[in-house]
């Protein structure tokens, strides 16, 4: 049966205005990191009249963005790495293995995820410093902190999907590894690790877009040595001016690694999400 052409009109006036709501803010910002200063200081034209690519040149030179690009790679990409790592053998032991304590585990990894993130600003600070003054190991300040902070975040998140993915996959596999000489490792990386990677690439971009966007924990536990990128375009603003072209075009070039990586590792999201999320 046909949908009536009514249902069919209003589907594609609510899809045009939708893809316009996306995309106006995405106009705003391209338009506005072509123009020159003083035409973005200025009030707004929809259509610009001077073009330039200047702004895409200075942003390297008006703050050092390439050691904050540097510090979000390493950042990102080693809390990344840790959270997979963590997460794989943590869900696997939840979903294999019965042990005294594991309900309470996993409803408290969930739980975790019901603070918000300001609440642990202050216990973690603390926590930093005062590691630094009894042992010399310099948590606040490093990357190797930060790093940790955001496994605080991603890592709950990250075994609760895992388990439901490995929950999903079906356990003669393991029995049937078992049966060719694998013990429970080399069932885990030869048998599961190869049928859940939908679930792990969908757990290592959500730690990497965790990590990579980050502003609040980013602004107090870094440096100027230390700085990422979410903290580093602020200084684009300062107390004469505020380089508005200079921020856009930051902000598109900051984009790029994440859009890409999302459109390249799409299909695995989807399935990671979608088979993570019911068991």
């Amino acid at each position: 049966m046909a949908a009536p052409r009514s249902f069919l009109w209003s589907r594609r006036i609510f899809l045009t205005l939708l893809t316009a709501f996306v995309l106006l803010p995405v106009y705003v910002m391209v338009s506005s990191s072509l123009k020159p200063l003083q035409d973005v200081s200025g009030k707004f034209q929809w259509i610009p009249t001077g073009l330039t690519i200047r702004p895409y040149f200075d942003i390297w030179e008006t703050v050092p963005l390439a050691d904050y690009f540097v510090n979000s790679l390493i950042v990102a990409g080693a809390a990344t790495v840790c959270s997979v790592v963590i997460a794989v053998f943590a869900a696997y032991a939840v979903s294999r293995y019965s042990f005294r304590g594991k309900r309470v585990f996993t409803v408290t990894v969930l739980s975790t995820q019901m603070f918000p993130g300001i609440l642990f600003l202050l216990p973690l600070f603390l926590i930093y410093v005062n590691i630094g003054n009894a042992t010399g190991i310099a948590l606040f300040g490093s990357r190797a902190g930060l790093i940790i902070t955001y496994l605080t975040f991603s890592l709950p998140f990250s075994i609760w999907m895992l388990i439901g993915y490995f929950d999903s996959v079906p356990r003669e596999l393991d029995e049937a590894a078992k049966v060719d000489g694998c013990g429970p490792l080399g069932a885990l990386f030869r048998v599961i690790v190869p049928a859940a990677v939908p679930g792990i690439v969908a757990v290592a971009v959500y730690a990497f877009m965790t990590a990579w966007g980050e502003v609040l924990f980013a602004s107090v536990m870094t440096d100027d040595t230390t700085r990422t990128l979410a903290v580093g375009l602020q200084g684009y603003s300062t107390q004469n001016d505020v380089y508005w072209n200079q921020v856009m075009a930051a902000s598109l070039v900051v984009s790029l690694p994440v859009v890409a990586g999302f459109l390249l590792l799409q299909r695995y999201l989807v399935a990671g999400l979608t088979a993570g999320a019911v068991k």
